[in-house]
């Protein structure tokens, strides 16, 4: 949803960038990987200063949107960082991600059992989930049996930033995919999952300072 994106995008426009958050059709059984992609190269358009933020499952979008539109850097959240090919499906498997957050609920004292208030609701401010939908909108299943179709990642600059308090995608975790599968390592910030709802300060200023790069 877009409306996850609304206090990142209010600071980057403070800061004097161009913020375009995307609302995805993640509710909508034919809804595609592919169509989630034209949705983002769309509102690219003819842009070609670009950075592309990609949060969760927004990860199996990136890849596909960066070989169609002229994307400068491309920067991970918190996301599901896809081998060409493989299925969003598959990659909890793949990765041991269930497994990863099981064991960092056992070790840290909060159930096991996933919920949303547990897992993606636990840093958010109050005051910002009544601000906001009355329910979080549902993700259909379709696009988890899909392959991801890209040969290989862009040569552009690509980071991925996790968050010091994610228990749905845990740190070490992270650290352990990302070195995986981008040979890099992570940048850590406060928050937990919804960092964009919960932390979007630290948020923004990585993201400008990662943009500071291309300078």
């Amino acid at each position: 949803m877009a409306w996850y994106w609304h206090r990142v995008a209010l600071l980057l426009e403070q800061a004097h960038h161009e913020a375009i958050a995307i609302d995805l059709p993640g509710d909508d059984v034919n809804a595609r990987l592919d169509d989630y992609a034209d949705i983002v190269v769309r509102a690219i358009g003819e842009q070609s200063n670009v950075i592309l933020v990609a949060q969760s499952l927004g990860g199996f979008t990136a890849p596909l949107v960066c070989a169609r539109a002229a994307v400068r850097m491309l920067v991970f959240v918190n996301a599901m960082i896809p081998r060409p090919g493989e299925t969003a499906g598959a990659w909890w498997e793949n990765t041991g991600a269930v497994g990863a957050r099981i064991a960092a609920a056992k070790a840290g004292g909060y159930s096991a059992e996933f919920d949303l208030p547990t897992y993606f609701l636990h840093d958010v401010p109050a005051t910002v989930l009544r601000e906001g939908p009355s329910r979080p909108r549902e993700q259909a299943e379709g696009v988890f049996k899909e392959p991801c179709r890209f040969e290989c990642w862009p040569q552009i600059p690509i980071h991925a930033i996790a968050s010091a308090n994610d228990r749905f995608f845990p740190l070490q975790f992270q650290r352990r995919v990302v070195r995986d599968r981008l040979k890099a390592d992570v940048e850590v910030i406060p928050g937990g999952h919804l960092v964009a709802l919960s932390n979007p300060e630290g948020l923004v200023d990585r993201l400008l300072r990662l943009q500071g790069e291309l300078s």
